[in-house]
């Protein structure tokens, strides 16, 4: 039984990842999300329906429109299973209860930031502020707690704010102190020290091998808003496992 559910979920998972690339790419062009079909952004072409099907449409067309040939950016077939990997991980971790609703509202959040950063160095308000209403009540109704919630944000916009000031915008841009605030209110903030703690330790190690490698310098910037939103995935799931495992550590 919990296999098929998971496949179920899995599925679910892949459907609004695709969901999920229209929200991102109109976003970028300020298309209205439920205002016409999808269509190719090479070719301008309206996809046919039987190409709109998550990940089996890109394998079949070998990762090319079939009107125009043009590559198929990889962010469509990695969105989708991302999100439906995410929406798994879940899924084992809280089964179908409330937990498990919320936090996969949470994800879709985090994914279309970490993709939006990724791409464009930006996180943006339209995406922050409905975020930051829509975790504000799911802590609520999850029982974080309304103290829990609240020293949340203002530890995770705090955090930044004060690096934001100390740097005048040079180390971390507006963006970071608002996702800060609302990973706060996703998360409480026990588990957000563990998000930022596995943020800053990724951003590290990647940053470095990206050095290593030649291809950044020191001095150029990072979409920190990955990290930040791919540790609070983690948090989310394994968090609470975190903590404990520390605070044996820290006990033995």
């Amino acid at each position: 039984m919990i296999v098929l559910t998971a496949i179920l979920v899995f599925i679910v998972g892949i459907s609004i990842g695709s969901f999920l690339n229209v929200v991102i790419w109109r976003l970028h062009t300020q298309e209205g999300f439920l205002r016409g079909r999808s269509y190719c952004p090479k070719c301008r072409t309206t996809i046919r329906a039987k190409d709109l099907i998550p990940l089996l449409s890109y394998i079949f067309l070998r990762g090319r429109c079939r009107d125009c040939g043009k590559t198929i950016s990889w962010q469509y077939p990695a969105v989708e299973l991302a999100t439906a990997l995410a929406f798994v991980g879940l899924f084992l971790r809280y089964s179908l209860s409330e937990e498990f609703i919320i936090y996969c509202i949470y994800t879709a959040f985090l994914i279309i930031v970490f993709v939006f950063d990724l791409k464009h160095y930006l996180i943006l308000d339209r995406v922050m502020l409905p975020a930051a209403v829509i975790s504000f009540v799911g802590g609520l109704l999850i029982g974080l707690g309304f103290q829990r919630i609240l020293i949340g944000a203002i530890i995770g916009g705090g955090f930044f704010m004060i690096q934001f000031l100390i740097s005048r915008g040079k180390w971390i841009g507006g963006g970071d102190i608002r996702l800060g605030a609302v990973i706060g209110l996703m998360l409480g903030w026990e588990k957000l020290l563990a998000a930022l703690f596995i943020s800053y330790l990724a951003g590290s190690f990647f940053g470095l091998g990206l050095v290593a490698s030649g291809r950044k310098k020191w001095q150029s910037r990072l979409p920190f808003g990955v990290f930040l939103t791919a540790g609070t995935l983690i948090a989310l799931i394994w968090g609470g496992d975190l903590i404990n495992w520390y605070m044996d550590l820290l006990g033995s």
